[in-house]
């Protein structure tokens, strides 16, 4: 299992403000899945989210990721992992204005161990011939892409997505699940989705729901559909 989470525990305040963002969560993940995690907001998604990436500590439990196990890693040991490891993907781009598209991706190519061939990123991502083009001669869509690129570039064993077409109309939605589709199958990367759209879930090898800290639901999904035929 290449992710697995025991009794995982995040809990914030004391007494009686006390809450649990996550509250002894179990969950497990197969190496080379999609999995999309869905919950309506408050339940614990995006707390989940930063513990897969090493953004922050677990009260209690565990949480192991390509057998490593984070729980017990100080805040080196998390840096290392994020930037050997982990591709951040979230709603806003975060591109650098004053970089084009090519070095926006090269930024994170340089500080990369393992990096992929950055022409092959561009062409899979379908932004070639945009490369030379600042963040602002993009539309949305174009920019989240660019924004995939940036964090698959890398190599990483995970790609962790918050919200990633929370931003986007449908169209630019459904590429760039296309995109992120594409990205898995010619890597085999493990692709983790937070989002609250349901719709994106027939796309997933697994599915997760999560409320009130706790993963709900952990299911396979029998009936998997391409991300061209979601209807979003």
């Amino acid at each position: 299992m290449f992710i697995t989470l025991k009794n995982a525990t995040k809990k914030y305040g004391e007494e009686e403000s006390l809450v649990y963002a996550l509250d002894h969560a179990n969950l497990e993940i197969e190496k080379g899945e999609i999995c999309v995690i869905l919950g309506p907001s408050g339940s614990g998604k995006s707390t989940l989210l930063n513990m897969l990436g090493g953004l922050d500590h677990l009260d209690e439990g565990e949480i192991i990721v390509g057998g490593r196990n984070l729980s017990g890693y100080k805040s080196n040991m998390l840096t290392d992992y994020r930037k050997e490891d982990v591709g951040f993907v979230f709603q806003f781009y975060n591109l650098i204005p004053d970089l084009t598209v090519a070095e926006n991706i090269e930024v994170v190519s340089d500080i990369a161990e393992n990096p992929l061939n950055i022409d092959e990123v561009l062409e899979a991502m379908g932004m070639e011939k945009y490369r030379y083009r600042f963040p602002k001669e993009l539309s949305g869509g174009q920019q989240q892409r660019v924004a995939i690129a940036r964090a698959i570039i890398k190599n990483p064993k995970l790609l962790l997505c918050d919200e990633l077409t929370g931003a986007l109309d449908t169209k630019s939605s459904k590429t760039v699940l296309e995109f992120i589709e594409k990205i898995n199958k010619l890597y085999k990367t493990t692709t983790v989705i937070i989002t609250h759209n349901e719709a994106i879930a027939k796309m997933a090898d697994r599915v997760i729901y999560i409320k009130d800290g706790k993963a709900q639901e952990n299911r396979m999904n029998p009936e998997k559909k391409s991300a061209s035929e979601l209807e979003l």
